[in-house]
């Protein structure tokens, strides 16, 4: 299910070109929720023990116990035994996928959870809290319950983080408690859309971006709402009439369910790849714009890619 890279340096340099976003990380809440989901963690190892945010003796006190849900919040992957959590900060670099116990792990993988055997009837297959998951019900790369099966985080940077959260631990995890609503949220309707987007100010893509604001969106998918919403990444959230705050409100729920869909059909069974390839203007500066045609722009400040089309985003 995994494979090998030649070298750090360019481990390093694709990673840092795509960073997780909610629907990456949506796809992964419902592929582990129907893989992992009933079955015991049985061992835990940390070849990069720097990201993981816990003691021996609380790691320990998972072993045996079963996974009983996977969660996302933002950019958070949750796994929860019970009254315990472990939580994912993958940041820039940091990516999660399955692999069969023996088989070879990407290069920098920094912690490996290994699960046994599912113990008693599979988990209904309906995915994360957000809809249905029944593309994962039957799919190839699904392991049989009777089997072992690794949960690998792999961070060549080692940016990111694996919080252990035992309950009754006070552990901080960084960027947790800052998070606004999730930006496919079924409760963050049009109406706290307004109300909100008044509250805050500066350029609509670094909005987007603010995870204090709407929590899921990064440098890649900001680049899509505001193509599909018709506005420029450099406007200011100030000079939006009524109907272009609502057209962005739109269009944020639209790419999310578009791009959860498209990943759903083609991330399988490479979960620890970040899929662009689909993605109508990011990253396609140089090309035509597929709804007026005219040659996309494309800027990379701090090494960060921001792509647009000046013939029709105003």
């Amino acid at each position: 299910m995994v494979g090998g890279r030649s070298s750090r340096s360019s481990d390093t340099l694709v990673a840092s070109r795509v960073v997780p976003e909610l629907p990456d990380l949506v796809i992964l809440e419902e592929a582990f929720q129907a893989a992992l989901v009933g079955r015991p963690l049985v061992a835990w190892d940390a070849p990069q023990s720097l990201v993981v945010r816990g003691t021996s003796s609380e790691i320990a006190a998972l072993v045996q116990v079963p996974l009983d849900r996977v969660e996302r919040r933002g950019k958070f992957i949750t796994l929860g035994f019970g009254v315990d959590r472990v939580v994912v900060n993958p940041m820039l670099t940091g990516r999660l996928g399955l692999g069969t116990p023996g088989s070879k792990a990407l290069s920098q993988t920094a912690v490996v959870l290994t699960f046994g055997p599912r113990r008693g009837a599979a988990p209904r297959r309906s995915g994360g809290s957000r809809g249905s998951a029944s593309w994962t019900a039957g799919a190839d790369w699904m392991p049989p319950d009777d089997a072992m099966v690794e949960l690998r985080y792999r961070d060549p940077t080692r940016m990111g983080k694996v919080y252990v959260l035992p309950h009754g631990v006070s552990r901080s995890v960084a960027g947790w408690d800052e998070q606004g609503p999730d930006a496919d949220d079924a409760g963050f309707v049009l109406e706290a859309w307004r109300a909100r987007i008044t509250r805050h100010s500066g350029e609509l893509k670094g909005l987007l971006k603010n995870q204090a604001f709407v929590a899921g969106i990064g440098n890649g998918y900001s680049d899509e709402v505001l193509w599909a919403a018709g506005l420029a990444p450099f406007r200011k959230r100030s000079s939006l009439a009524p109907e272009e705050v609502d057209a962005l409100y739109t269009a944020m729920r639209e790419v999310m369910r578009w791009a959860i869909d498209e990943l759903r059909r083609r991330v399988p069974p490479r979960f620890e790849i970040e899929m662009r390839d689909f993605l109508r203007v990011h990253r396609k500066g140089g090309s035509g714009c597929p709804r007026c045609g005219t040659t996309v722009s494309q800027i990379s400040p701090g090494g960060f890619v921001t792509s647009w089309c000046r013939g029709c985003q105003r």
